[in-house]
């Protein structure tokens, strides 16, 4: 069983950046295994696609809205997972999630509040 815990949101004004991490703890499971996401929430909507990395690291994934202002990284000895968010906009105002995927089984957090005033 694999747990996710979030933290690093908060309140930001547009234009500002911030990073989330991701930390993965319970187990037994092996990090590199897992391909790490990052999914949001806005009130209302969906949730949607942000972005994904490989186990190595080596192949991100983004999603339109976000691609050249977000980036997801991760410290496999940490086995934890970034996501680094530059010039935020209003609109990326959303219920921050971590997924978990390996095979067909799929892991979430519980999701940190992210907001960004104009």
């Amino acid at each position: 069983q694999v747990q996710l815990g979030e933290s690093g949101g908060g309140l930001v004004q547009a234009g500002d950046s911030l990073r989330l991490s991701c930390a993965a703890t319970g187990g037994p499971f092996t990090f590199t295994n897992l391909r790490m996401g990052w999914f949001r929430q806005a009130p209302g909507k969906e949730r949607v696609f942000v972005g994904s990395i490989s186990g190595s690291g080596g192949n991100t994934r983004y999603g339109d809205s976000v691609n050249g202002r977000f980036t997801i990284s991760r410290d496999n000895a940490k086995n934890t997972v970034y996501l680094q968010m530059n010039s935020l906009k209003p609109e990326d105002t959303a219920v921050y999630y971590c997924n978990a995927a390996y095979q067909s089984l799929n892991y979430w957090g519980q999701g940190t509040q992210v907001t960004v005033s104009s």
